[in-house]
């Protein structure tokens, strides 16, 4: 047998391009990685010095087809822990460590964090705020909804990523019809009261069900409203000794001790209502944050989640403590957009504090980093205001996933 063979082994699920550095950090701490994507990521940038094995599959295979090819895989390649990379292959990674036994969480822990009512209804029976919301199984019920908590509402799918596919619902009258378009997929939907207000986020890093790493952050526009409307795409870190921060802090915690999470990383985000300035709940995944937040939390802490991540997985399996690093106590913010121009020049954007830049076809983006968190979100406001005048493109929002 060889050393190769000695070693174990964590199977990567990922249906995106994302990860690098979980998987290079895994590798670097002498455990094997296998990679199973789908066929049109074959030939990605993926890390291929730190995958022992990649293997494809066809997009689309049903949850049964991916435990079967996975129990193929089996047969020759010893598995001994299952990580999903992106939020849509969660449940999937859940059905095979359950199929196979493995440690990690199962299909009805992850449910508190992919399925949005899922969460709500354990968030709020542990006295977490959150918007008013039903599910839609009873037409009584949604009817009552309706009746006494005031529109307009969001009809939301309960396991979606992001904004995609969330509806606003501006009367009563207006719901009936998309609810019939549905057809027998409305019961997948909540209803839920539409808060006005900012939404923040908070990236985590849990062991032994303590939090031991939290990072509040407040993004420029709303998701939902860039997905929907177009536009620019913003977050900030907050000044760790204000109200905001202070605040998120303590009911981040309360989230993910409520939902039960063990060991891992999560992003979390919360809207503070404008009618009064009380924080809600709103979503919670046990993944790293997208959109480039992982840059922005190492340049802020030192700290990146992948690579904490990853620590936590080898640590599990070795049975061994985790143990985290003394974040930095530094401030960064993020500017993306979908760019007009396939290759646009952001040189005329020439601060100091610029960090880092993203390189990749018709998209624009920067990080910034200070030792200020006034000076972070200064510079994300005006630069979040440049972009959408010289590089932002708006196109229809989808109503699933892409890759």
């Amino acid at each position: 047998m060889t050393d190769q063979q000695q070693q174990p082994t964590i199977l990567c699920v990922s249906t995106y391009e994302k990860g690098q550095p979980f998987m290079q950090e895994v590798a670097r701490l002498g455990v094997n990685v296998i990679l199973l994507t789908v066929d049109k990521l074959e030939h990605a940038d993926w890390p291929r010095e730190s995958i022992s094995k990649l293997v494809t599959m066809p997009e689309n295979l049903t949850p049964e087809q991916v435990l079967n090819t996975v129990s193929y895989l089996a047969r020759e390649n010893r598995i001994d822990r299952i990580v999903p990379l992106d939020e849509f292959d969660l449940e999937v990674a859940a059905l095979l460590r359950e199929h196979m036994r493995l440690p990690g969480i199962g299909e009805t822990l992850t449910r508190h964090f992919r399925d949005k009512l899922a969460m709500r209804v354990r968030a709020r029976q542990c006295g977490v705020p959150v918007p008013e919301f039903t599910s839609v199984f009873n037409y009584h019920d949604i009817r009552t909804f309706l009746r006494h908590v005031p529109g307009p509402w969001l009809l939301k799918p309960r396991t979606n990523a992001s904004a995609i596919g969330i509806r606003k619902i501006e009367t009563p009258d207006a719901l009936w019809p998309i609810l019939d378009e549905l057809g027998d997929l409305q019961s997948h939907y909540l209803l839920e009261r539409f808060v006005p207000g900012e939404i923040f986020h908070v990236e985590g890093i849990t062991w032994d069900r303590k939090v031991l790493f939290s990072s509040a952050y407040k993004y420029g526009k709303p998701p939902m409203q860039t997905m929907h409307q177009g536009g620019v795409f913003s977050t900030h870190a907050l000044d760790r000794q204000s109200s905001d921060a202070l605040g998120l802090t303590g009911i981040h915690a309360h989230v993910v001790e409520s939902l039960g999470l063990i060991s891992g990383v999560t992003h979390t985000e919360f809207i503070k209502a404008h009618s009064d300035g009380s924080f809600y709940f709103l979503e919670t995944a046990a993944r790293v944050g997208g959109a480039h937040i992982a840059e922005v939390v190492e340049f802020a802490c030192g700290i990146n989640p992948w690579v904490e991540w990853a620590r936590i997985e080898v640590a599990a399996l070795f049975h061994m403590e985790y143990a985290l690093q003394k974040p930095k106590q530094r401030y960064a913010g993020s500017v993306i957009c979908l760019a007009r121009q396939e290759q646009p020049d952001t040189s005329a954007y020439n601060a100091s504090e610029i960090v880092w830049r993203l390189n990749r076809h018709h998209h624009a983006g920067l990080i910034v980093c200070a030792d200020s968190a006034e000076r972070i979100e200064t510079l994300v406001h005006e630069y979040s205001g440049r972009f959408f005048e010289e590089f932002c493109a708006i196109v229809p929002a989808p109503d699933k996933p892409t890759a």
